[in-house]
């Protein structure tokens, strides 16, 4: 598509152009093209119409600008161009912010000392930005904390510890099978996976526990105490995030 330099006295807008442009509207696309120059073309068809660029053809004259760049879309119908009239406004109001993202630019441009009010924004919006971006990170702490247990109630017998029927229904099966001892073994060790601990209780156990015991649970993941021991043994794998701030809260310390 070329793009040509037409006269402002060519240009005919639609008559029937539903969008509206309000002159608060036209002085800030006045601004845009102050700041980055003429970035979006008017569409015309073949007889000079505007399909597309209303406003900017409003901003242009408040500019006193005598010519404007141009693109011309004479291959279209007239239903065509009775669509793309509608489309060219609508669509782009079928986006939307995402409104961390956007406060996070917004505050950067502020501190090169940018004018917002020249990508569209009032003071007002920018505030309600701000407050939403404050809203989320008081959602979160940056503490991150081992766990200390400390005893709640009695020592649980170690039989609630855990529950075992689905492993001994398999050990059953695996030693009645007529398989290779290799095999077997194999299927033996496995079938302990079927183990289902209650770390509930577990936890209030470790906690009636000798150092000696504990030690040795701390060792088999059954409770966690050193995120670093841990997280080096695979017991634990902490998100990047995180990892950043346990990593931070460790280096003060």
């Amino acid at each position: 598509m070329k793009v040509q330099n037409t006269s402002v006295e060519r240009l005919i807008p639609y008559a029937k152009n539903s969008r509206v442009h309000s002159d608060e509207q036209v002085a800030q696309i006045a601004a845009s093209i102050k700041e980055f120059g003429w970035t979006n073309p008017i569409l015309v068809d073949g007889d000079n119409g505007i399909i597309a660029g209303h406003g900017r053809l409003a901003a242009a004259r408040k500019l006193g600008m005598t010519e404007v760049p141009v693109i011309e879309l004479s291959h279209l119908s007239e239903t065509q161009k009775k669509a793309l009239i509608i489309a060219d406004n609508k669509i782009a109001l079928n986006a939307s912010w995402d409104d961390q993202l956007l406060a996070i630019e917004l505050e950067e441009l502020q501190l090169e000392g940018f004018d917002l009010e020249l990508i569209g924004f009032e003071e007002k919006e920018i505030k309600s930005y701000e407050d939403k971006d404050e809203q989320n990170d008081s959602k979160y702490t940056d503490k991150v904390s081992a766990p200390v247990y400390t005893p709640e109630g009695p020592k649980p017998p170690i039989q609630d510890l855990y529950k075992k029927d689905k492993a001994l229904e398999l050990i059953s099966a695996i030693e009645a099978a007529v398989i290779p001892e290799d095999e077997r073994q194999f299927l033996l060790d496995a079938a302990t996976r079927h183990f289902q601990f209650d770390f509930q209780q577990i936890a209030e156990y470790y906690a009636h526990s000798s150092p000696a015991t504990q030690r040795l649970m701390e060792d088999s993941a059954l409770v966690i105490i050193d995120f670093d021991k841990a997280i080096e043994n695979g017991f634990a794998k902490l998100s990047q995030s995180l990892s950043e701030i346990y990593t931070r809260e460790t280096d003060e310390e």
